[in-house]
């Protein structure tokens, strides 16, 4: 005799055909079950990422953000540090620093070098380096990119002191050129005189950089589809249209970066000058950063130069702020 068959509790009513709108919690745990476990993992997720960063944040804030602090308190006082002692004198600093012309004139220095870090270091590198990669020959372009970036391979001191020698008014070889092509009338002592010895150090400052410049837009370069090129010559645009109407458009990121590092490069500018004139002659050559340092190491004046070394982290600062938000807005995509 088989064991009767047991029919399954109904929550229907007799003869409905329907069932009762479920409640909540099993809407959840019928179509997610898995819900709670995501959002822990996810939560779990989140700890791990922090627990990855936050090395990396400490060390940031103990070498970076901390110092900048620091060096705000620093220029708020009257500190000697060969004594230790020091006494709080508020902004009396920064109206020092702006009552003394040659802060004034560091800081003219600093623009002008900037400017001409552009034009050289941007224009003109972005010009050569279309120029090499419209080549086309491989193997020429591979022998040009290494041509121009090898001075960037050797040291700023280096530098210095090889055009130290080169501008030398007596025994260098710039004069004796000017002589051997007749033009000795424009031989004079580069470095030792006020209108042309921060032009000299900035002239050697750009051919030391120009092909590190140079290189890096050549890389931006070829990541422009070459279909663009092609499309530009079959509707008859020539080179110069191309570059102006293709090149210069694709490679605006790049630039962007370029202009941000050149301009901070050129408010940190500090071994090319302390070699080659030490800020001479009579502070002609003085930079933000050698006065920086003439005042707080020769001088003794450690509280007006943090007052310098906090405007120049301004300056580079807001400059950087400003470049990386145009660019952000004129962002481009291939």
């Amino acid at each position: 005799m088989s064991a009767p068959r047991t029919t399954p509790r109904s929550d229907t009513p007799s003869g409905a055909g329907f069932r009762l709108p479920p409640t909540v919690t099993e809407v959840i745990t019928t179509r997610n079950p898995r819900r709670g476990v995501r959002r822990n993992a996810r939560g779990f997720g989140k700890i791990a990422g922090l627990a990855w960063v936050l090395p990396a944040l400490v060390v940031l804030g103990v070498f970076v953000y901390l110092p900048l602090v620091q060096n705000f308190a620093f220029s708020t006082q009257e500190w000697d540090i060969y004594s230790g002692t020091s006494e709080f004198v508020g902004l009396r600093n920064y109206e020092k620093l702006v009552a003394d012309p040659v802060f004034w004139s560091a800081l003219g220095n600093n623009v002008l070098y900037s400017l001409l870090s552009i034009a050289f270091q941007v224009g003109a590198a972005l010009v050569l380096a279309a120029l090499i990669e419209s080549l086309r020959s491989i193997r020429w372009r591979k022998i040009l990119r290494a041509i121009y970036f090898v001075p960037s391979a050797i040291s700023l001191t280096v530098a210095g002191l090889l055009f130290y020698f080169i501008y030398e008014p007596k025994l260098g070889l710039l004069n004796h050129l000017l002589g051997a092509l007749g033009l000795d009338a424009l031989a004079q002592p580069w470095l030792g005189q006020e209108s042309t010895a921060m032009v000299a150090i900035i002239a050697m400052s750009q051919w030391q950089g120009f092909g590190y410049s140079t290189l890096l837009f050549a890389v931006a370069i070829q990541r422009i589809p070459a279909e663009l090129y092609e499309a530009a010559s079959l509707d008859g645009i020539g080179p110069i249209r191309r570059f102006f109407h293709v090149t210069v458009p694709l490679v605006r990121e790049m630039t962007g970066l370029m202009i941000i590092v050149t301009i901070s490069g050129a408010f940190q500018v500090f071994n090319e000058v302390m070699v080659m004139t030490s800020g001479g002659p009579n502070n002609s050559t003085q930079v933000l950063a050698t006065w920086l340092y003439r005042s707080g190491f020769v001088r003794n004046d450690f509280g007006y130069a943090a007052a310098i070394a906090t405007v120049i982290f301004v300056v580079t600062l807001l400059i950087a702020l400003a470049q990386l938000w145009y660019t952000r807005r004129r962002r481009v995509e291939f």
